[in-house]
Order: structure tokens, then C-alpha cells, then sequence
């Protein structure tokens, strides 16, 4: 068993004993298994390494009160990585497989699940990297996919707690780039604005839509959404944005259990007053209340800077409780690991 302080985890990498390996070589997979060997063997002249050829994942496993262990919609992160794959002329992973090595990898790694009420949880990190020895830009001629996990604290230390952002001049993605998928180039990009950010004392940057510069794509690395006073449920639509699973839970969430409007669309950055609340929402985050954005000149602030707002409170309890086990999920949602 492991001597972790479950109540005092970071979101930092902790080596655990197991993690799933899979090569791809002369057109198709070879038969993925488990292995204790945290370090990847590739050549130098990689494309993962030179021209970016890789794709990546993030979702979590969920101790439950009956020390089960809850996956929450890993078929959309399986669909999602192969979204990905096709935008950069890789292989995909067939769907089944990916379930089952993170299904595996879990199981294997089951002493590192964090204990149901700690908060914390198994964080689990899918990739698929080019490798082989190819110089030119090109695909190319292999590929590895591995899946490793470590447990993660909650994001929050001591509750939903409003943050700040601010908007920035930079660009996330560009249109018809490849913002829609789930690669390191995206998040590599999104160092500088997000530094920027920090030195200014800001959480975390807001980018706008590179088109025009007047509608919000996302927060960081994590989506937007928006509560209306008329209690509607806003998030923007665009081919730019990252398809966050829990921001598509979210939308179903507010329409079906808690009886909002639920709208994808258009957020304008000059319209802001039309929110009575404001958050962020990613599976590491999970929801991050907004508290006030700066845009130029001006400062917006929503339901408030140091207290979360009722709606957004009542969506981050109806989310965790479907995915540590004590809310009825939705058909489909929950995969639990055997």
C-alpha cells in the first residue's frame, strides 16, 4: 500500500508502478500491455520531436463511497484522441482498445486511487507520439501510444474559490488550425499569454476569437461558460475551441437537471453584462468560478470576486456527485473499472 497524504496532493507528477504501451510499425498496432518502464526509447529524429506529431489526453478516475472506481465518459476522450489523430495524419486507436488500457492501467494502479471524500482523485494521461527515424515533414513511419496515471489533489484547496482573468492580444489557435484538437502545439503556445497573465496577477489568460477579436473562445485550457440573469446557460461555439467533454456534461446538466436554457453560441466580450455568473470548465479544473475579467480598460466583475455563485455551486455538485458515484448518472456516463 502507498504512504500518500491524500489530503495534500498538488497536481504534480508522481511515478506510479504501471502504464499501458502500444507500437504502431508496418500499418498496425502491435498487442498493447502493462509495463513498469516510465521512459520512452525513440529515435532523435522523431516527428513527435521536430514538427509536433502527437496527440494527448486527460480524464480522471473516481473513487466511490463503496470504494469502487468510477471512469466518467472515457468513450468521448477515446472519439477525441482519434479527432485529433486524423487532423495530424496518425493512426487511430480503435475505441474499445483505448477503454480497456485505461480500464487496465486504473486497475493496475488501483493502491493509487485516492480514498472517496479526500477530493482527490486518479489523474490519467493517454498519448500518441510519431516516432521513427524520418527528417522530412512528414507522418511518420511509427507511432507509440501509452497511457500513464498519478493521483492529483483537487483543484480547489478549500472550496470553489473566483479567480481573475484577463484578455489577451495573443491568439490561441488559428482559423481552420488546429484548435480543435487536443495537441502539444496548442498548449505550448499558450506558455507566454498565460505567463503574461500570472506576472499581472490574473489566473489565467482569456483568448478571443482570431478571426475578429470580439467573441471569447476559452479560458486557458479550459472552456468558458456563462449564466445569464435570465437564467440561461451560455458557452461559445466555435471550430477553434476544444471540445471540453465536461463543458458538453455541463450543457446537458443545466437543461435537463437544473431546468436552464442551455446554449451554445456566440459570447460577445463587449457583452458581458448579460451574465449573472461566469466559470471555466476542464476535467482537470472541473469548474473554476470567474470572479471578474479585464478587457482593456475595463474590469467586469460577475456574481463576485470571493463567493461562487448558486448556479455554478449547483452544477459543480451535480457533476462531482455523477462522477465519484452519488448521483444517478446519465445512461452512458459512468464505466467502472472491474
Amino acid at each position: 500500500m502507498t504512504t500518500i497524504d491524500w489530503n495534500n496532493l498538488g497536481f504534480n507528477y508522481i511515478k506510479t508502478p504501471w502504464r499501458y504501451r502500444m507500437y504502431w510499425k508496418d500499418g498496425q498496432w502491435s498487442k498493447g500491455e502493462l509495463t513498469e518502464d516510465s521512459t520512452l526509447q525513440i529515435s532523435e529524429a522523431s516527428a513527435a520531436l521536430h514538427y509536433g506529431q502527437q496527440c494527448f489526453e486527460g480524464l480522471k478516475a473516481y473513487r466511490r463511497k463503496d470504494g469502487k472506481i468510477n471512469l466518467f465518459r472515457v468513450d468521448e476522450n477515446a472519439k477525441r484522441l482519434n479527432r485529433s489523430a486524423t487532423r495530424l495524419l496518425m493512426p487511430t486507436i480503435p475505441e474499445e482498445t483505448f477503454i480497456d488500457a485505461v480500464k487496465q492501467v486504473v486497475k493496475a494502479n488501483e493502491d493509487f486511487v485516492p480514498p472517496y471524500g479526500t477530493g482527490a482523485t486518479l489523474y490519467i494521461r493517454p498519448l500518441l507520439i510519431g516516432v521513427g527515424d524520418s527528417i522530412g515533414v512528414s507522418p511518420a513511419p511509427e507511432y507509440i501510444f501509452t497511457v500513464f496515471c498519478m493521483p492529483v489533489g483537487p483543484y480547489f484547496k478549500g472550496g470553489l474559490t473566483p479567480t481573475n482573468f484577463i484578455v489577451s492580444e495573443y491568439d490561441r489557435a488559428a482559423p481552420q488550425g488546429t484548435g480543435a484538437a487536443k495537441v502539444g502545439g496548442n498548449y505550448a503556445a499558450s506558455l507566454l499569454p498565460g505567463k503574461d497573465a500570472h506576472d499581472h496577477k490574473y489566473s489565467d489568460c482569456i483568448y478571443l476569437d482570431p478571426e475578429t477579436h470580439t467573441k471569447i473562445e476559452e479560458v486557458g485550457s479550459a472552456n468558458f461558460f456563462g449564466i445569464t440573469k435570465d437564467n440561461k446557460f451560455i458557452t461559445p461555439k466555435s471550430p477553434s475551441i476544444l471540445p471540453s467533454i465536461t463543458k458538453y456534461s455541463l450543457l446537458y446538466l443545466a437543461k435537463e437537471r437544473l431546468g436552464l436554457e442551455a446554449i451554445e453560441g456566440t459570447v460577445k466580450i463587449d457583452e458581458l453584462d448579460q451574465f449573472a455568473e461566469a466559470g471555466a470548465c476542464g476535467t482537470a479544473a472541473v469548474i473554476s468560478p470567474i470572479g471578474g475579467i479585464q478587457y482593456k480598460d475595463n474590469f467586469h466583475v460577475f456574481y463576485s470576486e470571493t463567493e461562487v455563485g448558486p448556479v455554478t455551486k449547483a452544477l459543480y455538485d451535480e457533476l462531482t456527485g455523477i462522477q465519484f458515484g452519488d448521483k444517478k448518472a446519465p445512461e452512458g456516463w459512468i464505466f467502472e473499472v472491474e
